[in-house]
Formats: C-alpha cells, structure tokens, sequence
C-alpha cells in the first residue's frame, strides 16, 4: 500500500514538473507558430540557463533590438573613462538624416548639444535611429560595437551595418545575432555587474519605459508585470515581404526572479498586427509556464 502510494505521489509530481519545464513549453511554442508563414525564432533564457529554444540557434535579422547592445557598448564606455551619464554630445544638422524614424530629429531639426542620457533614452526607449547613429560613431563605429560584444562570454552576434545603412531594403538583413545570444546577453546584463550600478538602473529603467511595440511582449503579459524590452521592426519589399519583427525583453517574476526571452519574426508577409499578435501569445504562453510557483 506505501509502495502504491509513493508511486501515485512520484506519477503525481513527474506530470507536474513536466507541465512547467522546457517540454511542455516547447509543445506549445510550436503549436503556436505551426502554419505561420516566417521563420520564427524563440529563447528563453533564466540564470545563465536556456529553458527553451525554437530556432534560438538560428542567425537571424537583429533590427532594432541590436540596440541594445549598443547601449551596453555605450556605457561600458562610460564606465571605463569614468564619464557621466550627463556628458555632452553635438548632434549636428547632418546627424539627423531624412526619411527615417527620429523623434530626435522631429523635435530637434537643427541637432544641438544632448547628453549621452537623452540620446539613449531616444535610442532605447524610442528606438530613434539617428541617436542610435551618433551613439555609433560615438564609440568608434560598428566594428568597435562588434568588438565589445566579441569579449563578453556570449557569442553569436554579427553586426556590420548602421541604422543609416538600412535605408537599403537588402542591408536591413546585415545585423544578424541568434535569439539565444541576445536572450543570454539580455539575461547576463541583469545578473552581471557589467559597470557601475548608476548605468545598470538607468538602462533598466530606460528599457521599461520602451513606447515602441507596446503590442508585443508586453502585451502578452498581466497588467502590472515589470518587463524591460527592446523591439525591432523591418521594411516592407515590393511584395509586402518584411525582413523581421522582433522584441526582446525581460520579465520580472512574482518571486521577484526573471527570466529573459527574444522572439524573432522574421521573412515573414504576416501584417504587422500579425506579427504582434503572435509575439504576445508566445510571451503569454512563456509567462503562463514560467510564472508557476
């Protein structure tokens, strides 16, 4: 009778646990995007540890999620020349280039003087691409982007193009990382001291105040949940084929953890309403696993 009931109690707890760990969130991550028309890539991504990945190992068009990592190049900058967040930069009247999105440059048509603050918060927050530019060639180009990321202990970026590049419907597909790489460096930014705590709160901050794609991840989430997130969306071709729409984030947890998760979606004819849709059931779905206490 004990032996009966120790194996109704393992059976019991061996459903459990696979209710709530990467097997039965990968079940339903693929359901999801079964007889979508893109290649979608997902990773999840809590303490280092990959907890599911569909085509997370997949190189994939980055777009404007890539800033992101120009935002930890930037302040790793800051950090290292012991500069503060309120250091001046010009941006001049040839920085803030036409037909582009610029916030920046819609309110500022002139350029002027803005500290380094104010022009992530355009980057980042509002996804501005001619601060994001000026950001750039601020620490030294792409390549010295390239480089930063080259010597952290998270592989599988490859970032050649600048935002100004772009205007080139084939060159949107030149900054290219793989879901895992930029879930991991997501998750290794939250749990490493990668500078001075002053950057690391500003950029957390900056990253949940986001007003772009606020129909993505976000979406797929409980009023009042934290998410700090960086999103990313492509052109359109002739043939209404569009290069990516992406968002990265992370999540806060009741328990005060959190996990990290990029969700790529890309070569894809879906509407942008599609898109955003399917990205916020996927952050639904992972919220619904991961949140299990």
């Amino acid at each position: 009778m004990k032996r009966l009931r120790f194996l109704l109690l393992f059976a019991c707890a061996a459903v459990a646990l696979w209710f709530v760990t990467p097997h039965g969130l990968k079940r339903d991550l693929c359901r999801a995007v079964r007889g979508v028309e893109a290649e979608v890539g997902v990773a999840v991504v809590r303490e280092g540890r990959v907890i599911v990945s569909l085509n997370g190992d997949r190189a994939m068009p980055t777009m404007s999620t890539f800033k992101f990592p120009l935002a930890l190049a930037v302040l790793a900058r800051l950090d290292s020349l012991g500069l503060p967040l309120s250091m001046p930069l010009e941006v001049t009247a040839d920085d803030l280039w036409p037909n582009t999105w610029s916030p920046l440059r819609d309110e500022h048509p002139s350029g002027g003087w803005f500290s380094v603050g104010e022009l992530l918060r355009y980057t980042v927050a509002q996804s501005d691409n001619c601060a994001c530019d000026r950001l750039i060639r601020e620490i030294g180009g792409i390549g010295s982007l390239q480089r930063y990321l080259d010597a952290l202990p998270v592989g599988g970026f490859d970032f050649q193009a600048t935002e100004r590049m772009y205007r080139r419907f084939e060159a949107q597909r030149l900054n290219r990382a793989t879901p895992e790489a930029m879930a991991r460096l997501m998750d290794y930014f939250r749990h490493n001291d990668l500078f001075a705590c002053e950057y690391r709160d500003f950029l957390w901050k900056t990253l949940c105040e986001t007003t772009t794609g606020t129909d993505k991840l976000r979406a797929g989430l409980p009023e009042g949940v934290a998410v700090g997130h960086k999103t990313g969306s492509s052109d359109r071709n002739a043939q209404g084929l569009k290069v990516a729409d992406n968002d990265l984030g992370y999540v806060v947890l009741p328990d005060g953890g959190g996990y990290a998760i990029c969700v790529y979606v890309t070569e894809t004819r879906l509407s942008d309403e599609e898109s955003a849709a399917l990205i916020a059931e996927i952050s639904r779905l992972v919220w619904q696993r991961m949140s299990v206490e």
